[in-house]
């Protein structure tokens, strides 16, 4: 099948800042995206002429903006599988149906893992406050009960420390079913993304570092200061899992690096990550540019990272009222989101932008330390 032309429309599902990144990547190739969305106004819609304000059920709507489009993708992976398979019949759709129901259910995405020979935690299915007491009996405490949807930044989930704190958190996380995770005693988080395009070819990214704050993502380090067998280990994980699903687009692949050098995964996104911010401006071509060419089919190049980088997310209105200094400071690429108008909206916990500083390569491998080049 030939690229879609330049000019062609990208629908994507999802108004977020997601969205918003990916259409500005589009338009640099001369694509036009139209943005659907229940919601108004939302980042996304801000940068594109083209959208749809509507509910993800609204099968007439679904309709319509499938006539108006070329190809549809999402931009997070909460979007109701039934909304693709109205779509499917109509228009062509990348990532792909099976990623998406997968990535939106953890107990499915623990069984593909496994089906795929990736390594994961100890986990259990809950269906019950009886199977919950049968998991602890086997996984033993401390351990993480989380939602198997809509749950993120630390949503949708209970830390179990002690046999008193089960009744409550299983009354508290719906619905069900749960699923119980061991605790693992990790001593860095690790992501890996990968774009596979519509021939299978595959393209990764470096590993990185993450370190978190709140629950959230507060720091991205690119590249990962592990060993190189690790960051190697990681990339052919996320690679390995893109093509197993089938995937055409963006695959990011979050895992927890072990004492002992062994890598778990813990949760996969089937579009563009957080993780992968730093690209925009550390690689000749970033997630975004990656994740538009794979949807149109075009040619996957390497990425190419031409900087080290670290990305710090910017939440809340006390990093975000850094803005001012941030974009007057050389070195730093500076990405707000559009969510906020003067202090309207600049709320505790909001992503409202990220920063990301670019260092020369080969200088976090050199011993320099992340904290180094804060604040961001």
């Amino acid at each position: 099948m030939s690229p879609l032309p330049p000019g062609s429309t990208i629908g994507i599902l999802g108004g977020g800042q997601l969205g918003r990144m990916s259409a500005l990547a589009a338009a640099r190739l001369g694509y036009r995206c139209h943005i659907y969305a229940p919601e108004p106004d939302g980042p996304g819609m801000q940068v594109t002429s083209a959208h749809t304000v509507a509910g993800y059920e609204d099968t007439a709507a679904l309709a319509r903006f499938a006539a108006a489009v070329d190809v549809v993708t999402f931009e997070f992976e909460n979007v109701p599988a039934a909304t693709l398979d109205a779509l499917a019949p109509l228009v062509l759709c990348r990532p792909g149906v099976a990623a998406l129901r997968i990535g939106q259910d953890r107990l499915a995405e623990k069984a593909f893992f496994e089906s795929v020979g990736i390594p994961v935690g100890p986990w259990r299915a809950v269906h019950s406050l009886a199977d919950l007491e049968t998991g602890i009996a086997a996984l033993g405490l401390p351990a993480v009960l989380k939602t198997t949807r809509l749950g993120y930044d630390g949503r949708g989930q209970a830390v179990l420390r002690s046999p008193e704190d089960t009744t409550a958190a299983f009354a508290r996380l719906c619905p069900l079913p749960l699923i119980l995770e061991a605790f693992v005693p990790f001593v860095k988080e690790v992501s890996a993304i990968a774009a596979r395009g519509a021939d299978g070819a595959v393209v990764t990214f470096d590993a990185v570092e993450n370190r978190h704050a709140h629950h959230m993502l507060d720091l991205s380090i690119a590249p990962a200061q592990v060993p190189a067998a690790v960051a190697a280990q990681a990339c052919a994980q996320v690679a390995a899992l893109a093509t197993a699903l089938d995937l055409v687009g963006v695959l990011a692949l979050e895992l927890f690096l072990l004492p002992d050098g062994r890598l778990l995964a813990n949760e996969m996104a089937p579009r563009p990550h957080n993780s992968g911010h730093w690209t925009m401006d550390a690689c000749r071509i970033g997630q975004f540019e990656m994740h538009v060419r794979a949807v149109v089919g075009l040619h996957l190049p390497k990425p190419e990272r031409e900087h080290d980088a670290v990305m710090r997310n910017l939440v809340g209105p006390d990093s975000y009222g850094s803005w001012p200094s941030l974009a007057a400071e050389p070195g730093v690429a500076l990405h707000l989101y559009g969510k906020v108008r003067g202090n309207e909206g600049a709320r505790p916990g909001r992503k409202l932008g990220h920063a990301t500083r670019l260092l020369p390569l080969g200088a976090l491998t050199e011993g320099l330390e992340a904290a180094d080049f804060t604040p961001l």
